[in-house]
């Protein structure tokens, strides 16, 4: 982080702090890229000095603002949270909130060039709802589908496991591979709960409906509940997301690096996922997070620190150890885009 004067601003340098007014009004939020009309307006604020991010410094790209996503989270928590069966006049809140998403990805600059950092964490089924529903809306948004589609599967994402909620046995933290015959029978069942419980509403598409039903089948016909492999894109787009975010959360699987997630849609292209769906989605998911920890061919030890656009695989990492293992003392930037005889061999982060 550094601190320049606007007279030193070239324009389009990245906040590391949130520029502020006298009454204590956030102008400009931390991560916003200074345009130059931006610059021109700080000027006449009569705003003095701004703080940057160095070249150096960590850059992740998060689809949604991390203001945005934890109000957003706040509401899906407190609306499903105190959900119970067939009480769902509460649940139309979510259409709004689905909308709200979709402004919010609409709005952001560049959006359909970015690569966005999606990263491992633990296993909420509320952030797991936020989660897929902002990345099944990006994929919709990129492959052009209609706006009244858009926000159907939005509302579908933010309701799919609601069925959860009915289910007879205990769920959170499982390994569906460890649970007993008659467990995993039950558990299967909670598309077919979220569905009979909403099937009636007037406030939800067909579309949604349909979302909530089929968003564990596949393609060759492996999923579940009903073992359907006739699916429409909406279904298709959102059984993607959710398969990947529940890989890197580990919902009901041991978690996995998003690499591996990656990896796992890539072999099952055109067999349990459609491949044009698979191949959108992968466009702007970051292959290696920002901050991840990476190991190259030639032994060097570095930490991703910004993503290329429309390379997901091939960041700008800050090399920190040389083949040897000894620290570099000084910074070594180096550009995936640019070297091309250097890959990342493998993630180093626990």
């Amino acid at each position: 982080m550094r601190s320049k004067t606007l007279d030193e601003l070239e324009g389009y340098e990245i906040l590391a702090k949130p520029i502020m007014a006298e009454d204590f009004c956030i102008v400009l939020p931390e991560g916003a890229v200074l345009k130059p009309g931006y610059i021109k307006k700080l000027r006449e604020l009569e705003i003095q000095k701004v703080y940057i991010k160095e070249d150096t410094e960590e850059e992740s790209v998060l689809i949604l603002k991390t203001e945005m996503e934890n109000a957003v989270k706040e509401k899906i928590k407190e609306i499903l949270g105190h959900h119970t069966y067939q009480h769902n006049a509460e649940l139309m809140e979510l259409c709004e909130t689905a909308d709200n998403i979709i402004v919010s990805i609409v709005q952001e600059d560049e959006v359909a060039e970015q690569v966005f950092d999606v990263k491992e964490r633990s296993a909420d089924i509320y952030e797991h709802s936020l989660s897929i529903c902002t990345l099944a809306v990006l994929t919709a948004l990129k492959m052009n589908m209609p706006q009244n589609i858009v926000h159907d599967i939005g509302v579908g994402c933010l309701l799919h496991d609601i069925g959860l909620r009915y289910l007879a046995m205990e769920y959170t933290d499982e390994n569906l591979s460890t649970l007993s015959e008659e467990d995993m029978g039950e558990y299967k069942k909670h598309p077919v709960y979220g569905y009979s419980a909403l099937k009636d509403e007037t406030w939800i598409s067909d579309v949604s409906k349909s979302i909530i039903l089929y968003h564990h089948e596949r393609l060759d016909g492996s999923g579940y509940p009903l073992r359907a492999s006739s699916l429409t894109e909406a279904i298709q787009i959102v059984a993607v997301c959710d398969t990947f975010d529940e890989m890197i959360c580990g919902i009901g699987c041991d978690r996995v690096k998003v690499h591996e997630a990656v990896e796992y849609l890539k072999t099952f292209k055109n067999l349990k996922f459609g491949a044009t769906i698979v191949d959108t989605f992968l466009k702007f998911i970051a292959v290696y997070p920002t901050g991840s920890r990476v190991l190259t061919n030639e032994g060097e030890e570095g930490i991703v620190i910004r993503q290329n656009k429309e390379f997901p695989d091939r960041p700008v990492i800050r090399i920190i150890t040389d083949k040897n293992g000894r620290k570099i003392a000084q910074d070594l930037l180096k550009d995936l885009i640019k070297i091309h005889h250097v890959f990342i061999e493998k993630t180093l982060d626990d």
